[in-house]
């Protein structure tokens, strides 16, 4: 696995993205390996799903998230490899970057591979695998589709088994907030001088916008702060 075209892809005098580094575990059946996915609104929100693999993050682009419906197949559209400490990232990717927007650590566990022989699982486009996260829990399988047009071969299905952990529950909106910070994206946008307006279109509906609670919130931050001085 090669973290070429993740690099290629970035200017890391600009992103804040790790330059990547690669892990020291092998692979082999039965062992856990860490799992990530990341909530991110670029150009489109979407959930971008990553599994440690031959010492990089396999990964794969989401647009509507995890189903935990045995029933629903979400289209997973495979992308570069990531570097392994790409994991713990969350902030802003600056605009005019590639994948400009903001990224949130919607869900961190690790996977353990349901097969012997991973590469050919992979290879074969039938990856089965058992996932313990903090939000995402039991048996999933992803699986090679035909696509379309030039990224015929990077277009899969991810789908929940049938097990204790399958639900028609939508734990995306359920379970908005990062795992790490707890945060929605909009208060990721506010603290890292990102696009406060664009970051609260991924987040859920209902009240108050989330970046009118921003702007308010900072609002009084301000004030206090002026109240100090006086």
């Amino acid at each position: 696995m090669s973290l070429g075209k993740y690099q290629e892809k970035r200017n890391f005098s600009s992103t804040p993205e790790p330059a990547g580094r690669t892990s020291s575990k092998s692979l082999q059946a039965g062992s856990a390996l860490s799992y990530v996915i990341q909530k991110h609104r670029a150009t489109q929100l979407h959930y971008d799903f990553r599994l440690e693999f031959d010492d990089v993050l396999l990964s794969w682009a989401v647009p509507k998230g995890p189903s935990l419906d045995p029933s629903v197949k979400r289209l997973a559209m495979q992308v570069e490899d990531h570097p392994v400490d790409y994991a713990g990232f969350e902030g802003v990717i600056p605009e005019g970057e590639y994948g400009g927007g903001t990224v949130m650590v919607w869900d961190q566990g690790v996977w353990t591979p349901e097969q012997d022989d991973i590469r050919a699982a992979i290879d074969r486009g039938d990856l089965k695998f058992t996932l313990q996260g903090e939000k995402l829990q039991g048996s999933w399988v992803l699986v090679r589709t035909r696509g379309f047009g030039s990224k015929a071969d990077k277009s899969w299905l991810l789908i929940k088994h049938r097990d204790k952990f399958a639900s028609t529950n939508d734990i995306t909106a359920e379970q908005p907030r990062s795992v790490v910070t707890k945060r929605l994206l909009a208060e990721i946008a506010r603290d890292h001088g990102g696009d406060v307006e664009k970051a609260a279109t991924g987040d859920p509906p209902g009240g108050k916008s989330a970046s009118r609670r921003v702007r308010e919130k900072k609002g009084k931050t301000s004030k206090k702060a002026g109240s100090a001085k006086g």
